[in-house]
């Protein structure tokens, strides 16, 4: 498996996708339930196999990520090339940025000297989408980059 297995509850979600995943396998509803009990490790092969390709489906799509911790932020835009990163830091230990007052604060005190804001570069490995898996796993979440172009106009006044 490349990445991971989709959870119960994200296979109760897509239920419907993962019966014509097996249909295009010529697996019927009963032929599966069969599978499950006589070869539990083939069905376990086709859960992978499906869970794959949902996040290769879904990780062909992002374009901007984001990961929240109670003193940084990491803005992640994902471009065909680059993985860009805005990165903001508050060097106070009692602002707590994961909490609505902390944000608030962060809101209203962008130009604090306890608030850094970093800026960064990399190319983007031959797995695109292995990269973006790895910041994902690591706490990251898709968004559709509200925070990072606010940020990247910030950055470049």
């Amino acid at each position: 498996m490349k990445y991971a297995r989709l959870t119960k509850e994200q296979f109760e979600e897509m239920h419907q996708e993962f019966i014509n995943f097996l249909a295009t396998q010529s697996i019927t509803a009963d032929e599966w339930e069969k599978i499950k009990k006589e070869k539990p490790k083939v069905a376990e092969e086709e859960m992978d196999i499906f869970s794959d390709l949902i996040w290769e489906g879904v990780l062909n799509k992002v374009e901007y990520l984001e990961h929240f911790s109670p003193n940084q932020i990491f803005l992640f835009q994902i471009t065909a090339a680059t993985i860009n990163l805005i990165a903001v830091k508050v060097e106070n230990g009692a602002i707590d940025i994961t909490t609505r007052e902390g944000y608030s604060w962060l809101q209203n005190n962008l130009l604090d000297d306890s608030v850094n804001i970093y800026t960064s570069t990399k190319a983007i490995s031959e797995d695109r989408n292995k990269d973006i898996f790895a910041l994902i796993k690591q706490g990251a979440n898709i968004t559709k980059g509200e925070l990072y172009k606010y940020f990247e106009n910030v950055v470049q006044d």
